[in-house]
Formats: structure tokens, sequence, C-alpha cells
């Protein structure tokens, strides 16, 4: 079973739902000697495995795939029938300023596949899964573990890491606040933590001492990496930092963004999703900044809205995700930014 300790590089490429990981990032990222991830978020599980067989055409080398954990919270049944009215009432606001028909009703029953992926990276035995958006249960990780595959369940802060050791997690992806797209809070509704990654770091290693630990969060920097490696990081995750990539599958719109001057800075937003996210400040996220945490029925209502400003090339009209160091992301090959961060980071 795979550990951080036995990659080449302790450099882990960040799975990033919607578009921008691809089979060609998360292969390009493993055999640079890190380890790439496939993003299994809003797809089902016959596309993931296209994508896992695809990765496995291009690499030897091992892989992760990232699930998210369903938010029960949103699902019939929960007894939480408040998000759903704050969706509904967030999908009348928008209906004002935008074409109904391009507003679906949110799907209560939506758990993005979570059965069927489980059972998918399980028989495909996928040599690292992680999970982001919550704790999978003991079983879950077990029996996965038991097929051959390596564990990994993304944390906010040290209560959530307390957690999920108790669970039988053994390597803890930390995310820190800078990081971009959603925060993997293991509740929807939770505000951030804002503690600095650093800080995050220390505290988990501390607590935790064998427990493996992967730093992410707006990581773009030799000197970050070089920093997060002597507070207790076994590695280093960098998302924003391949997001112009070649191989990765950034969406036009969105190279443009990371790239034009106009963008000043980062900010979270729950206007797109529902869920608390990281990216480049828009006018979508300035004119609803009240939106519900009401996560994944406002990503469901908005994803038309978003597609559409994406296919137009409007960059205030869909989100940018990326992390806080954005303004340090090249178009690089992402072999050679697992080379030049990796380096920095010295042996696991």
């Amino acid at each position: 079973m795979l550990t951080l300790h036995s990659l080449p590089h302790a450099v882990v490429g960040a799975p990033m739902a919607g578009g921008p990981s691809t089979p060609s990032l998360a292969a390009a990222v493993s055999n640079a000697g890190g380890l790439g991830f496939l993003a299994a978020g809003y797809k089902d599980a016959a596309a993931v495995a296209v994508e896992i067989t695809r990765t496995r055409d291009l690499t030897d080398a091992p892989f992760g795939v990232n699930l998210f954990v369903p938010d029960t919270a949103s699902t019939v049944g929960s007894g939480t029938s408040g998000r759903i009215g704050e969706a509904l009432a967030y999908r009348q606001q928008l209906a004002r300023e935008y074409p109904p028909e391009l507003l679906p009703l949110p799907d209560t029953e939506d758990d993005d596949g979570w059965d069927a992926k489980l059972d998918l990276v399980r028989r495909l035995q996928v040599p690292v899964v992680s999970f982001t958006f919550g704790l999978p249960s003991r079983e879950i990780m077990t029996a996965l573990q038991d097929a051959g595959s390596a564990v990994v369940v993304t944390v906010t802060t040290a209560g959530e890491a307390a957690r999920a050791v108790s669970a039988g997690a053994r390597i803890l992806c930390l995310q820190g606040p800078g990081a971009g797209g959603h925060r993997g809070t293991f509740d929807a509704a939770a505000e951030p933590a804002a503690q600095p990654l650093t800080e995050l770091v220390r505290g988990v290693r501390t607590i935790s001492p064998g427990v493996e630990l992967i730093a992410a969060g707006g990581i773009c920097t030799a000197a970050q990496v070089r920093t997060l490696r002597a507070a207790g990081a076994d590695a280093v995750q960098i998302g924003t930092a391949l997001l112009l990539s070649p191989e990765a599958g950034t969406a036009d719109v969105h190279r443009a963004a990371l790239q034009d001057p106009q963008f000043t800075h980062t900010a979270l937003t729950r206007a797109f999703s529902g869920r608390s996210a990281r990216g480049l400040t828009n006018r979508f996220m300035a004119e609803h900044p009240n939106a519900p945490a009401a996560y994944p029925l406002v990503n469901q209502m908005t994803k038309l809205l978003r597609a559409q400003a994406a296919a137009a090339g409007n960059p205030h009209g869909t989100s940018l995700w990326a992390g806080t160091g954005y303004r340090s992301a090249t178009p690089e090959p992402a072999a050679a930014a697992v080379a030049r961060l990796g380096s920095a980071a010295g042996v696991p």
C-alpha cells in the first residue's frame, strides 16, 4: 500500500473537480514522481471508470481518485428542510436576474453517485482514494484498505483531524484557508477556519505523530514548501499551481482570468454552490454575498448559469476557483512544477 514516503517527490496534484483534473494531468504528476489525482466529483461512475482506465494507459505509477462525501443535511429524510427552503428562496432571487429555464429545481436526492463510486474504486483497486466534504465511516475506509488502497481524508481543523484518525485514517490532507475551490469542512454550513496552514500542520503533527500529513492550500512557491515541510508535513498538495499547465482541463475563460490584471484578489463565496469556496473575486460573487449554506442544492441550480457564462467567455458569471497563490501560477508543464517544488520538498 502506498505511503507518502515512497514518492520520489513529496508533491501531490490536487483533485480539482469541474474540469481541471484530467487523466493527462494526473499521469503527468505521477510520472514526474509525485502523486496525481483524478476528481470524481460531478461525474457518474461510468465516466470515472473511463478516466481511471485512461490514466492507467498513461502511467504505471500510483495515482488517486477523490470522492465527495454526501452532505446528508441537504437530502430528503435529513430533517433539515430549512436548507431546501433557503435554496428555493435563492433561486427566486436569481430568477429576477436570469431566465428561470437556466435555474433547474434542486434535486434533494443527489448524493453524487456515492455508492456506485465507492464500489468502482474498490473494485478497480485504485492505489489511493481520498475523501472531501466529510468523514467516511470506519467500515468504508477499512474495506478500501483491505482492497489495497491507501485512504486520505481531507480536514480543515485539528478537531476534524482527530475525528478522522479515530475513525481509522492514516493519511490526512490538511487544507488551509488559502486553498482554491471548495473548503473541505465536514459541516458545509460551518464558517471555514482561518488558522494559517503552517499552524494547522504543527498542531496536528503534535497530536497525531504517527499519521502522514499532506499540506494543502495556495501552495505555489518553493519557500512555502520548505516552510510546511519544516512544520511537519510529509508532502504538499498543489492545485492552483497546475491550473495553467497544458495537461490541465482548465476552461479557457478560467485560464484567461488567472492572467488578467483586472482580477486582483480572491475571496470565499457560497454564491455558486452553497458551500464556501475560494475563487477570483468577480461580479457574481459581489452581487450575491448572502447565498445560503445549501450545498449541493445551490450548485445544481447555478450549473447552467455557470456553463453559459463560461461558453460566452464571461469571467464575471462563472466560478473561477483559485488559491491565494494564483499570481505565482505559470503555464509550465505539470512535470516541471512537480520537479521545481519537489526539489524544495526534499526526500519525504
